[in-house]
């Protein structure tokens, strides 16, 4: 049996017929690229709405809303951003673009960042605390955000991997100063090409971020700043309020299938960090944890099944920041940098085939 790791193909047939006249009819209106493009608006409000926030800022990647973000709430040259090292690397590339340091934290068994390391972190030159929603599991935000309250510092939320997930019955995304979201094609919430968006409920920060992803303009000739070209296309948004209409019974399969997945997986042998009561989280990535990760997944190569591992190279490893960071102290990271496996986990799975996985896995380990 095959298993695959993404569902493009499928997701494409399903929604065939209804997208195509949806794109032709963005042709036939000749609204392409803008800021002001109807579908860009009307997605602008749906997100909004949907994650019950004042303001939204549509943008051209996911990449674009972090450093958008920082630059917004005065990183600069010179200043620290505290974040974990186990993303991917664009979380610490936004920090290193604006030429501000990032501080590497270590995570805690659930691979979102631990916020007892935040406090010793923090010095006179933090700026911000940028936390990961990795996988689509929610941070702990109660513990973050009273610490950077208390500290008087700037959470921005990396929600990449996280739309719709939630931590107390409140969206990620919606905690900090300004949520950073992606709608890249491999994302849960996806666009048919590269996009993004910024969530926050502060006005100021709102309109700076308005003009900063049209080249700084306030208008069509007068700029108040040195901006970005990072406008969401017409067309991605009209995809994606179409597919937002949808996006509760993707979460739904999801969280089926990742409940499946740690009721049945062998807990022996493999790690797989449970949901807690104050979590909904939406599982971009169903990810375990076993300690002989390579042989595992050769074997369920062989099998026909499909893994990857995110990331197996912690930033802090990486050859840019090497020489600067190779002895920041991260035990967890870097265990679980060799032990974590990605399952396929998306939506267009059947019941056979996550049975399937299942029994692989735990024939691999109890033969």
């Amino acid at each position: 049996m095959k298993v695959k790791y993404l569902n493009f193909i499928q997701q494409w047939s399903s929604e065939r017929k209804k997208l195509l006249r949806i794109i032709d009819n963005i042709f036939s209106t000749g609204e392409y690229v803008g800021v002001n493009c109807k579908e860009v608006i009307k997605f602008e409000k749906n997100i909004s709405k949907f994650l019950k926030i004042k303001h939204t800022v549509s943008l051209n990647s996911g990449t674009d809303a972090l450093t958008l973000a920082l630059h917004s709430v005065g990183v600069r040259r010179g200043d620290e951003v505290i974040t974990p090292a186990n993303s991917y690397i664009a979380s610490t590339g936004s920090i290193a673009h604006l030429g501000a340091k990032p501080v590497f934290a270590d995570v805690l068994p659930d691979q979102n960042i631990d916020p007892k390391q935040l406090e010793k972190l923090i010095t006179k030159k933090t700026k911000a605390i940028m936390v990961v929603h990795l996988t689509g599991r929610s941070c702990d935000m109660k513990s973050i955000m009273k610490i950077a309250n208390k500290n008087k510092i700037e959470v921005i939320e990396d929600c990449a991997q996280a739309f719709g997930t939630k931590y107390q019955s409140k969206y990620c995304g919606t905690f900090g100063s300004v949520g950073c979201f992606s709608t890249h094609p491999l994302k849960n919430f996806n666009a048919m090409g590269d996009g993004g968006f910024i969530t926050t409920n502060n006005l100021k920060t709102y309109n700076l971020i308005s003009k900063l992803r049209n080249h700084g303009l306030r208008s069509r000739d007068k700029a108040d700043h040195f901006g970005y070209n990072s406008r969401l296309d017409n067309v991605q948004a009209a995809v994606l309020n179409f597919r937002l209409k949808n996006i509760k019974k993707v979460f739904k399969k999801r969280r089926q299938n990742a409940d499946f997945y740690i009721r049945n997986l062998n807990k022996k042998f493999i790690f797989c960090p449970p949901e807690k009561k104050s979590e909904f989280n939406t599982y971009h990535l169903f990810v375990i944890q076993v300690s002989n990760r390579e042989k595992l997944q050769r074997y369920l190569t062989r099998k026909g099944i499909t893994t990857y591992v995110h990331y197996p190279i912690p930033i802090h490893k990486q050859k840019m920041f090497k020489n600067k960071f190779s002895k920041s102290f991260l035990p967890v990271t870097e265990i679980q940098s060799k032990n974590i496996l990605s399952l396929p986990i998306h939506d267009g799975l059947t019941n056979k085939q996550l049975h399937y996985v299942v029994n692989s896995i735990n024939n691999f380990f109890e033969k």
